[in-house]
């Protein structure tokens, strides 16, 4: 069928109208919809060789850029920390997620804590990094920095492993490094994740972790 020319260029524009609404994006003069809240919950059970087993918890809510966190017997045992983030995000094929974090932490450890948090990642490969710095409250030489680091590789959707670090230096004193593996199984949104440092020594410790988003 023919289109006249006098009807055509309307009858274009509102094709063109109905693909760009149809294709998921904003029409124009909408405001775009708000970010709903995004949940995480993650349990883990900490058992160092020849010391005492204890359990540690972190509560994450995202919305949009926005990050809040909270945790218990993270920072040390008996102690619960809160923060607020804002998230940034970079690159395509290669992309970079980093999180700046400030908050403070309360019960047997008491003082402000600044933070961060970030993932490299490109194809199934992924770098990730937590860090803080604890300046604990009239007690100096008791303030230290922290940091955990994972290099992972998922083969598929269900299986991520690969190597993991953290170090800890107190203030005025000598850095502690501790390295190991980790593997993760992920199903729908839960997630079991086992990590070993210190492999095969005296000083090992095996952490076994359980998450879920909602």
């Amino acid at each position: 069928m023919k289109i006249a020319p006098a009807v055509a260029a309307p009858v274009l524009c509102l094709a063109a109208g109905l693909a760009h609404a149809q294709g998921g994006e904003t029409p124009p003069g909408v405001a775009p919809e708000a970010p709903g809240w995004e949940f995480s919950a993650t349990g883990e059970w900490n058992a160092p060789k020849g010391g005492t087993d204890f359990a540690s918890g972190t509560f994450t809510a995202d919305r949009g850029a926005l990050h809040l966190e909270a945790r218990a017997n993270y920072e040390a045992i008996h102690a619960q920390s809160a923060f607020v983030g804002w998230t940034f995000s970079w690159g395509g094929a290669v992309k970079l997620e980093a999180t700046p974090i400030a908050g403070g932490v309360g019960g047997s450890l008491r003082g402000p804590i600044a933070g961060l948090e970030a993932t490299l990642s490109s194809g199934a490969f992924d770098y990730y990094l937590e860090a803080e710095h604890v300046s604990v409250r009239n007690e100096g030489e008791s303030s230290y920095n922290y940091a955990w680091t994972e290099l992972g590789w998922r083969p598929a959707e269900w299986l991520r492993f690969g190597a993991v670090g953290q170090h800890t230096r107190i203030y005025g004193g000598d850095r502690e490094t501790q390295r190991g593996g980790f593997v993760q199984l992920t199903h729908g949104k839960a997630t079991l994740s086992a990590y070993w440092f210190n492999p095969g020594t005296s000083d090992q410790v095996l952490i076994v972790s359980l998450g879920a988003a909602f």
